[in-house]
């Protein structure tokens, strides 16, 4: 299989998954309070599909990236592949549970939710680009080594970050949600910039 199948099968997920994200942003069936009230009551929604349609447009920014200096893939780089692209469909649900209950008593399981989730697609990406690039495994010949480096230091952060945020949501969940809008903020910095610096002297 080439690079550009595989690049076309994962844009259709990615964009699965973002389209997904907003059928369950919504009112309620019946309607308590004026509709303008209610539109407003529901920001946790808008708050938490930004976020998540933020992140997802991401992972496939940077996947885009990671496979521009792929020149080959072998089966075991496409079933990592899949690992990937399974948390990716999976993020719309954690987004509908934590916009609904980030603001109830069982708003720490939602941003449980949330933060485990994003912490398997960090795991999963990661996996996916050390095997690509360790040795040159399966990166073209030409590949540009500031890209390579930028990549790499791009994506070391994140299981922490993730994991960091993860654990706030035991004292707020609130704070927890608000953590992943920066990581997903840290992200367009780090994707846009480290990928284009010169890789330090060794």
């Amino acid at each position: 299989m080439t690079t550009a199948r595989l690049e076309t099968f994962a844009d259709g997920v990615f964009a699965i998954a973002a389209t997904l994200l907003i059928i369950d942003v919504g009112l309620p069936e019946h309607l308590q309070q004026s509709l303008g009230k209610e539109l407003l009551d529901i920001w946790p929604q808008y708050l938490a599909y930004a976020i998540s349609f933020a992140t997802i447009g991401i992972i496939w920014v940077n996947h885009h990236t990671v496979l521009e200096q792929v020149g080959r893939v072998d089966r075991l780089f496409l079933f990592l592949n899949l690992g990937l692209l399974l948390t990716v469909a999976f993020i719309p649900f954690p987004t509908r549970v934590l916009a609904e209950f980030v603001r109830t008593d069982d708003g720490r399981a939602a941003a449980l939710l949330y933060g485990v989730t994003m912490l398997a697609m960090s795991v999963t990406f990661l996996i996916v680009w050390l095997y690509a690039s360790r040795g040159g495994r399966l990166l073209r010949p030409d590949a540009d080594p500031r890209a390579i480096s930028g990549i790499t230091r791009s994506f070391l952060p994140g299981l922490p970050m993730y994991a960091a945020a993860t654990l706030v949501a035991f004292v707020s969940p609130e704070v927890s949600a608000g953590l992943y809008g920066l990581l997903a903020l840290f992200y367009v910095v780090s994707s846009s910039v480290l990928g284009r610096r010169q890789p330090a002297a060794a």
